[in-house]
Parts: structure tokens; C-alpha cells; sequence
């Protein structure tokens, strides 16, 4: 069973595969459906609370709680995968670089947000691009997600 267009797996594995009672901390399948979405609303709201944080100009404060949001909803999927698969789909040759950016992305936030002094600016800017980044690499899990982005940029770039 391919869900969310991740036949990419390898041996196009079962995306919720119950024949590994280690790969989600022995839980069952609905127990991991329900640590999926607490997980993934957990992190959204985060993400969203954070820009509480720009209305009192303390931009730091928000790429830190908008780049933990982010990094909590991205661990959700390791509800229904587990952490090996995680690590494997994420490295797939198909969301390779979208991966290593969105990582990279992580860094250089959090590290801009601690060393630079008034680089809200700069914070700001990543954490937006932060943000492509991890959209990017979750439309990789939906069939065609990517070239609909594409079409969608192309039609509005072709204005």
C-alpha cells in the first residue's frame, strides 16, 4: 500500500508496515495514527504561535519556536514509519536535496537567531525559506506534488 505517493520506499514497502514491532515503539496502528496528528498539530501550532513573537520584535524567539515547530511536525511522521524509515525516505534519492536543505536551513536559522545581534531581517528571511524548503519536501510524498507546484509557479511567473 503506497500512501501520500511514497512508492518510493524501498521494495515499495508499507508505508505503515505492522510486521516490525520495533520500527514504531511497539504501538499500534491507531495509536500511531493519533501520535501522527499530535504530533504534527503540536508542531503546527508552534510554528503558528510563534509569530506572536514578531508583534514584540523579538525575531529570535521566533525562528527558534518556528524552527522547533517545524522539526516536530517533520518527527510525526515517525509515528507511522518509524525512525529507520524515516531516516531512509528522507535520503531518497527523490528528496535528497530537499532534505539536506530544509536541514541545512535549520541550522543556519538557529545559529543566526543565538550569534547574530539585529539580524531580525535575516531570521526572518530564512525562516520563510525554511518553510519552501519543508514544503518542497513534503509535496515529494504526494504523486505529482511537485510538478503541480511547478505549474502552478510556471502559470503565475508567466503572467
Amino acid at each position: 500500500m503506497a500512501i501520500w505517493g511514497m512508492s518510493s520506499l524501498p521494495n515499495n514497502e508499507d508505508v505503515m508496515d505492522d510486521s516490525n514491532p520495533l520500527s514504531c515503539f511497539n504501538l499500534d496502528r491507531t495509536q500511531r495514527l493519533y501520535g501522527f496528528g499530535i504530533c504534527f498539530v503540536v508542531g503546527f501550532l508552534i510554528s503558528i504561535l510563534s509569530t506572536l513573537s514578531l508583534t514584540t520584535g523579538m525575531v529570535g524567539l521566533f525562528a527558534v519556536f518556528f524552527t522547533l515547530g517545524n522539526i516536530i511536525s517533520l518527527l510525526s511522521t515517525t509515528f507511522l514509519i518509524g525512525p529507520g524509515k524515516q531516516i531512509r525516505t528522507m535520503f531518497a534519492p527523490v528528496r535528497m536535496v530537499a532534505s539536506i536543505v530544509f536541514l541545512s536551513l535549520i541550522v543556519i536559522t538557529l545559529v543566526v537567531a543565538f550569534t547574530l545581534n539585529n539580524a531580525s531581517l535575516l531570521c526572518l528571511i530564512l525562516c520563510i525559506i525554511q518553510f519552501l524548503a519543508l514544503f518542497w519536501y513534503s509535496a515529494s510524498y504526494i504523486p505529482y506534488g511537485r510538478a503541480a507546484i511547478k505549474k502552478v509557479v510556471g502559470s503565475c511567473i508567466d503572467v
